[in-house]
């Protein structure tokens, strides 16, 4: 096993040349992300959801369901208390991914969408989840570059995560 610091963040490299850090894994620029397919990407820092957060997500979707907003009902549900909406999980890979990856020399990211979602668990409301990941690939395209990450948002306290996505962004350099 090897260590190496890049751009703030300590890395180690074990012997089948899996890459973890802690802190976001940090490259100087897109072309770097090229050779770095296996960087485990964080665990995240812990994002708590709150009922606001699925009320305001409510209204701007226009997904009002009983599960997500009548705290009585969905106390008595199946869940025993509201639960997020899936797609309000997986919009916020934005927040919980994005600062797993530090990438120099970037003009932007374009999310190019995902290959694969899926809702495991529901995320009752006050649980607490973050973003854990691998790169899992990179390509030159005519643009930038396109990555493939493979990325769980986990749910404190819970053995099952509320979802696993491959998450495909293209990397424009400046």
């Amino acid at each position: 096993m090897s260590t190496e610091t890049t751009a703030g963040s300590t890395g180690t490299t074990d012997a089948a040349g899996t890459t973890s850090t802690t802190g976001p894994a940090a490259f100087a620029s897109p072309v770097d992300l090229l050779d770095a397919a296996g960087t485990v990407l964080g665990p995240g820092e812990w994002f708590e959801i709150d009922q606001e957060r699925i009320r305001r997500f409510a209204d701007a979707t226009d997904d009002h369901q009983w599960i997500h907003l009548d705290i009585e009902r969905a106390t008595a549900g199946p869940f025993g208390a509201p639960i997020a909406h899936g797609f309000l999980t997986l919009s916020l890979l934005t927040a919980l991914a994005t600062p797993l990856l530090d990438v120099g020399g970037l003009a932007m990211g374009v999310n190019y969408g995902f290959e694969k979602v899926r809702f495991l668990q529901p995320v009752v409301v006050g649980s607490r989840v973050r973003a854990v990941g691998t790169l899992a690939s990179a390509e030159r395209t005519g643009t930038g570059i396109l990555i493939v990450q493979d990325l769980t948002v986990e749910i404190e306290g819970s053995e099952r995560p509320a979802l696993v996505a491959q998450w495909v962004t293209l990397l424009v350099p400046a």
